[in-house]
C-alpha cells in the first residue's frame, strides 16, 4: 500500500471512530416492542377517531399517527375473540368455539371451554426470540393449565374467573405468580379496576425498562442521547374489562357526560354519522344510517317489554326512564374514558424511554357492542336479574360498589352505528371492530383508512413477521395447528391483502365472507331465520337482502360455510339443515 492511501485510510478510520462516539446508543434488538390493547363491548363507533361524541383524545392521536381499519372483524362474543387473538386459530381450533367452562363432549373435542393443547398464545411464539412477556386485566380463555403464566406470560395482574368482575372489589384481582408479591398496592376505598390494569401496565413497562437495558455506548459530552435502550423486545397484552357490564366507574368522572347523553340516542345516531362521513370512514353511498335495530326475541322482562320489536324513540320515553338512561350511559363513556387515560400513560412511558416509533401497538374490542338485555338494560345477575329504575337521590349511587347493571340495546346499536344487531350476532354490528395500527418506525404514509376484509386471526402471523418469529409445529410435544390468518404487514406498506374467504360463527349465528358478498345467518328474530345475503361492498351496513334474488349464491355460500364448519370442529352444525 502506498503512503498516500495508508494516510487516507487513517483518516478514516478516525473519522468512523470519531461518529461512532456521537451516534446514541441503538437498541440491541431491530425487534419491535408490541402492545394489544383491548376493550370489552366497546362498540364500532364508540371511539372519537370512528366517529363517537367520547372523548379519546390519546387513542385518537395514535390513530391519527397510524392506520384505522374499517372492516377488521372478531368472533362475535369475549372469550371467542379472545380466542382467535391470542393463537391467530379460529374459536373452536383453540378450544372455545362457543363459550369457556368445562368440556362439552356431545359436542366434540373442540369443546373444550378453555385453550387447548394444540395452539400456543402470542407470548408462547415470542418468547423464543427474546421477549418478556406481560398480562394485564380480563383473561377469560380459561384456567388451570390455561392460566396466563401457564401459557407465555412472565407476568400478570387481574382476574382469571368469569366473563366480568366488580371493578371496585379488590378481592377479584390478584398477581400471578402465584408466589409473586404485588408492586403496587391500593386503597381498597379507592380501588378502580380499570385504573389498576393502566398502573400495573406502566409499571411493567417500566420494571422492563429500569432492568433489561443494554451497556449502553461510552457516554460523551456530545453524545445526542443519554437512554440505555432495553436488551429484550417486550409484548404487552392489556386486556381490559371495561366498559363490558357491570357499568361502574366513579360517579364524578361520569357526571360530565350526562348532558350529552340527555340527547338521547336518536340524535346521538345522527350526529355520530355526519362525524363518520366527514372523517371519510363512510366514503360511498352504500353507507347509510340503518333504522333503530330489533330487540331480539326474548323473555318480556328481559327485553323489557319490547321483544321483537324495534328500540324505542327516545322521545318516546318519559323523562324519569330518559334520565335514568343518561347516567348508565355516562358510566359507559366514563368507563371508556378511563381506559383512555390509561393509553396516555403508556405512551408517555414509551416515550420517556425513546421507545414510542419502534413499538407496534395495536388498539381494538372483542366484539360489537352488548345489548344484553332490553332497551333499559338490567340490574343484578344478567338474566336472573330485572330492571331498576333509579330516580332522585338514587341516581348517584349508581355505578358504586353494590350497582350491577347493564346499559341496554338501544345504547347499544348507539354503540354500533351505522350498523345494525350487535355482540352474539355475526352482522356487521356484532363482529366488526375498531381496530387501530400504530407504529411509526414500520408504518407508511399514515393517518389512513385500511379497507381489507381482515379478522382477529391475522394479528398471530402480523407478530411473527415483524417479531422474526417462528409459528411452531409442537408445543409440550402436542402438535399445533397451522395459523390460519395472514399478515397484515402489507396493509403497513400501502399495499392491500390478498383476497380470501372469511367464515364466523356464534351460538347459531354465522356468516361467510367470499369477496364482494356476505352471507350471514341470524338468530332470535320475530320470524323465522333463514340465510341472508349482501353485497358488502354495495351495501355496507346490509339493509337489501339479496338472498331471493341469487339462490344459486346462496347454496353455493352455504356449502362453502358448512365445509369450513366441519374443518374447524363445529360438530352442531354437521347434520344441521339449516347451514346447508
Amino acid at each position: 500500500m502506498f503512503p498516500k492511501e495508508i494516510l487516507l485510510l487513517a483518516f478514516f478510520l478516525c473519522v468512523f471512530a470519531s461518529s461512532r462516539e456521537t451516534i446514541p446508543a441503538q437498541p440491541a434488538s431491530t425487534s419491535p416492542n408490541i402492545v394489544v390493547i383491548l376493550f370489552d363491548d366497546l362498540g364500532f363507533s364508540d371511539l372519537g377517531c370512528y366517529g363517537g361524541e367520547m372523548p379519546t383524545p390519546h387513542i385518537d392521536k395514535l390513530a391519527a399517527n397510524g392506520l384505522r381499519f374499517t372492516e377488521m372483524t372478531n368472533s362475535a362474543r369475549c372469550c371467542p375473540s379472545r380466542a382467535s387473538l391470542l393463537t391467530g386459530l379460529h374459536p373452536s381450533q383453540a378450544g372455545i368455539p362457543d363459550f369457556t367452562g368445562g368440556p362439552k363432549p356431545k359436542l366434540g373435542p373442540a369443546y373444550l371451554g378453555r385453550l387447548n393443547q394444540h395452539c400456543v398464545t402470542l407470548a408462547e411464539v415470542l418468547k423464543p426470540v427474546g421477549y418478556q412477556t406481560y398480562g394485564v386485566g380480563k383473561w377469560h380463555v380459561g384456567e388451570q393449565d390455561a392460566l396466563p403464566t401457564n401459557r407465555g406470560f412472565d407476568e400478570y395482574y387481574g382476574y382469571t374467573k368469569g366473563h366480568s368482575a366488580n371493578q371496585w372489589d379488590t378481592s377479584k384481582y390478584h398477581r400471578l405468580p402465584e408466589d409473586r408479591t404485588p408492586e403496587l398496592t391500593f386503597d381498597s376505598d379507592t380501588y378502580y379496576a380499570t385504573d389498576a390494569f393502566n398502573d400495573y401496565a406502566v409499571r411493567f413497562l417500566q420494571d422492563h425498562f429500569n432492568t433489561n437495558r443494554a451497556k449502553p455506548a461510552s457516554p460523551t459530552e456530545n453524545q445526542a442521547s443519554s437512554i440505555e435502550h432495553p436488551a429484550k423486545p417486550f409484548f404487552l397484552y392489556l386486556a381490559h374489562s371495561s366498559p363490558h357490564f357491570p357499568v361502574q366507574a366513579p360517579m364524578a368522572s361520569a357526571k360530565p357526560f350526562l348532558e350529552t347523553y340527555r340527547k338521547g340516542w336518536d340524535v346521538l345516531r345522527e350526529e355520530r354519522f355526519e362525524r363518520m362521513k366527514a372523517s371519510g370512514l363512510c366514503d360511498t353511498e352504500g353507507w347509510q344510517l340503518t333504522p333503530r335495530s330489533l330487540v331480539p326475541v326474548d323473555r318480556d322482562d328481559i327485553a323489557n317489554g319490547y321483544s321483537g320489536q324495534p328500540n324505542p324513540a327516545w322521545t318516546d320515553l318519559p323523562e324519569d326512564r330518559r334520565e335514568d338512561l343518561a347516567h348508565r350511559m355516562a358510566l359507559f363513556a366514563a368507563m371508556v374514558k378511563h381506559v383512555d387515560d390509561g393509553v396516555g400513560q403508556i405512551v408517555s412511558t414509551l416515550e420517556d424511554n425513546d421507545a414510542l416509533d419502534n413499538t407496534l401497538i395495536f388498539i381494538l374490542s372483542d366484539n360489537g357492542a352488548c345489548y344484553e338485555w332490553g332497551p333499559f338494560g338490567f340490574d343484578g345477575r344478567s338474566r336472573e336479574g330485572t330492571t331498576t329504575l333509579y330516580t332522585g337521590d338514587a341516581l348517584d349511587t349508581m355505578g358504586g360498589f353494590d350497582s350491577h347493571m347493564s346499559y341496554g340495546s338501544a345504547w347499544a346499536n348507539l354503540g354500533n352505528t351505522p350498523f345494525r344487531l350487535y355482540k352474539h350476532y355475526t352482522h356487521q354490528g356484532g363482529m366488526v371492530t375498531p381496530f387501530i395500527a400504530h407504529w411509526p418506525d414500520g408504518i407508511q404514509t399514515p393517518d389512513r383508512w385500511v379497507r381489507d376484509p381482515a379478522h382477529l386471526i391475522d394479528i398471530m402471523p402480523t407478530v411473527v413477521q415483524v417479531a422474526g418469529a417462528k409459528y411452531p409445529k409442537k408445543r409440550n410435544d402436542e402438535k399445533i395447528t397451522p395459523m390460519e390468518g395472514t399478515s397484515l404487514v402489507p396493509t403497513f406498506k400501502g399495499n392491500d391483502l390478498e383476497p380470501r374467504a372469511l367464515a364466523f360463527q356464534h351460538q347459531g349465528a354465522r356468516a361467510l365472507r367470499e369477496g364482494d358478498w356476505k352471507l350471514v345467518y341470524g338468530k332470535r328474530y320475530p320470524h323465522e331465520v333463514t340465510w341472508e345475503l349482501y353485497n358488502i361492498t354495495d351495501d355496507p351496513v346490509e339493509m337489501n337482502d339479496l338472498a331471493a334474488e341469487h339462490p344459486e349464491r346462496v347454496d353455493a355460500m352455504s356449502k362453502d360455510w358448512l365445509t369450513w364448519a366441519r374443518r374447524v370442529g363445529l360438530a352442531p352444525f354437521w347434520n344441521d339443515p339449516e347451514a346447508k
